[in-house]
């Protein structure tokens, strides 16, 4: 079993924390934070079990917030 550093963004979505992986499409939620990461850890290593897949590497991370007409 390899050893990978994921990163993530967790953001409060009703009563729920939701956590999503950036470096693969994974998410999860739980009803704290710490939850949240927790099981976004456990899907992540759910979706690498038995599969010798690459985890992009993220250098660079940018949150932003930007206004729409919609």
């Amino acid at each position: 079993m390899k050893t990978r550093e994921i990163d993530y963004v967790v953001w409060k979505e009703d009563k729920y924390f939701v956590s999503r992986c950036i470096n693969v499409e994974v998410s999860s939620f739980g009803k704290t934070i710490e939850e949240a990461i927790s099981n976004l850890k456990e899907a992540v290593e759910l979706y690498f079990d038995g599969e010798d897949k690459e985890l992009p590497a993220i250098n660079n991370v940018m949150l932003g917030r930007e206004v729409i007409n919609a």
